[in-house]
């Protein structure tokens, strides 16, 4: 279960280190969308590049398997909830274009 204080700052926009339990080595990336609040069916998708490919998780909030949710940067101002255009640019146009680190 997440620390409801993290919870509140996985937003579109953060970078973010997700910890699942059987795997080793944490998922990392940029959060690009946040669903449902905090109800059961709650999630978050968070998008990486892995060996030059975009690669997108949807994790639950409420899921035993997440061990630990790390906020690596939170976002300055970002002005959509949904950060789905993040999917057609290179890194450095999203940085630009977020005023974030990928």
């Amino acid at each position: 279960m997440i620390d409801e204080k993290i919870l509140q700052n996985i937003k579109p926009g953060a970078k973010v280190k997700v910890y699942e339990g059987a795997a080793s080595a944490p998922f990392e990336g940029l959060v690009i969308a946040r669903k449902h609040g905090t109800e059961p069916g709650a999630t978050f998708t968070v998008r990486s590049m892995v060996a030059g490919v975009g690669v997108e998780k949807v994790f639950p909030v409420h899921s035993p398997n997440i061990v630990k949710v790390e906020i690596v940067s939170s976002p300055g101002k970002v002005h959509r909830s949904k950060l789905y255009f993040v999917r057609k640019f290179s890194g450095a146009k999203t940085r630009q274009r977020l005023g974030v680190s990928i």
